[in-house]
């Protein structure tokens, strides 16, 4: 490999490289990590897209030896295409020479690990015999949410909401087949909401999909599609009723508009945010101490998930031969 130092990591590999209940564990590491302080993580850079919803970023992150950042495209519109709505690659660096070690898929990682926080948080936050699960949005991000919420949690009963008929047909079928759970489409959120113990909203929209008077006593809220300060997926009222907490302060009161929208509003402020993902599994905070409590996850994804995500696949495709290697360069000229 000394001649071919670089590795390559495509989506399929990326799949069996970075399995769900693993990635969970994961997570709770890097984001205890990054609230123990072992973490350099700047806030992402995001340039805007003429088009002004569209967008190119960049997330860098040096979590203990791990070196890496994370170069996307956002594209919300990509849902009625092909193509996902985040493509890009993971660029991962070795500590000692600042080799580049690997050029991994970001969008497999970003459906994987976006998900994986998710469940941790319910883990968490949810009461522990937590069964309905509520799916709003049924693209990637509702799948992988699904694989997840079923790792952490007893599910048994699934009911899906979008737009589009034919995504929540497919998708039916789909969990189906996979997880042989009971899964029903339904027509509108309200009605996919109603009894659910769960709640994960992973749409493009950037209005609210998820009202406050929907969401039942006891239920958790994963708020996961909204990543800018002006879009959202709750409204006020279900912001305000529940116990928030987010997977970092800064990165909320920069781009989260699931709260920024409230406070502006007046109808919270800072201290609304109960604490960080990070702080929960440290016990540095209180999560969930009633039962009829709602509690919600405000997620804006941070480069140190993608960053020991990148570790962990970079790792296990050295320990099974996954993976192609490629010469790019960086060596000196031998004399």
């Amino acid at each position: 490999m000394a001649d071919a130092p670089t590795l390559i990591v495509p989506h399929a590999e990326v799949e069996r490289l970075l399995p769900m209940a693993e990635c969970i564990d994961v997570m709770g590491e890097a984001l205890a990590a990054a609230t123990r302080g072992e973490a350099l993580l700047p806030l992402r850079q995001v340039l805007r897209l003429p088009s002004g919803r569209d967008a190119f970023a960049l997330m860098p992150a040096i979590l203990g030896s791990a070196i890496g950042a994370k170069v996307i495209t956002v594209f919300p519109g990509n849902d009625a295409t092909p193509y996902e709505s985040h493509i890009g690659v993971i660029l991962y660096f070795d500590d000692t020479h600042g080799r580049l070690l690997a050029i991994i898929d970001a969008s497999s990682v970003t459906a994987i690990r976006t998900a994986a926080v998710s469940g941790l948080a319910t883990r968490l936050l949810s009461n522990p015999g937590a069964s309905r699960l509520a799916l709003l949005g049924a693209g990637v991000q509702a799948m992988t949410h699904l694989e997840a919420m079923c790792a952490v949690r007893p599910i048994q009963q699934v009911a899906i909401w979008s737009r589009s008929t034919d995504r929540r047909a497919h998708f039916v079928t789909w969990a189906r087949q996979r997880f042989a759970l009971e899964v029903v489409a339904c027509d509108t959120a309200a009605d996919a909401v109603r009894g659910a113990d769960v709640i994960c909203t992973v749409t493009a929209s950037r209005s609210p999909v998820l009202q406050g008077a929907w969401v039942p006593p006891g239920a958790h809220v994963n708020a996961v599609g909204a990543s800018i300060a002006s879009a959202r997926e709750l409204d006020t009222e279900a912001v305000e009723q529940s116990l928030l907490f987010v997977d970092r302060r800064e990165s909320a009161m920069s781009e989260a508009g699931d709260f920024l929208i409230p406070r502006d509003e007046g109808a919270v402020d800072n201290a609304h945010i109960r604490g960080e993902l990070g702080e929960l599994v440290l016990g540095r905070v209180a999560g969930r101490t009633d039962p009829a409590q709602r509690t919600l996850f405000k997620s804006l994804g941070l480069a140190v998930e993608d960053v020991a995500s990148a570790r962990l696949i970079y790792e296990r495709a050295l320990a099974t031969g996954a993976g192609t290697w490629i010469e790019l360069g960086g060596l000196r000229p031998v004399p």
